[in-house]
């Protein structure tokens, strides 16, 4: 069973006027659950619940997408230093026989 949305008006207290309405408006793109365009005609009140709701859906996009690039720039990160750590340490001058060592083996 499908249902149809009323065509009343709530702002004018009558049926919906359609086209001579500023807010009758057509909303096409493409439908997340089933991938079919979608290319549809009506009041630009009715279909805010519909952009809410594809609105939190792409920030949950994005939000993915930036945790994804955080993590690949940490081991980026981590790679660099123990690079940069190695060289540090193999252009040092050895230590002599008879000086201080901080860790006793």
């Amino acid at each position: 069973m499908q249902l149809k949305p009323g065509s009343f008006c709530p702002l004018l207290k009558k049926d919906c006027v359609g086209l001579q309405c500023s807010w009758f408006t057509k909303v096409q793109g493409k439908d997340m659950n089933t991938g079919k365009d979608v290319e549809e005609w009506g009041c630009a009140i009715s279909f805010l619940p519909l952009l809410l709701v594809e609105n939190s859906g792409q920030q949950r996009q994005t939000g993915a997408a930036v945790e994804s690039f955080r993590n690949e720039m940490v081991k980026a990160n981590e790679a660099t230093q123990q690079t940069l750590f190695r060289q540090l340490a193999s252009s040092l001058p050895p230590l002599p026989a008879d000086a201080p060592r901080l860790i006793s083996k």
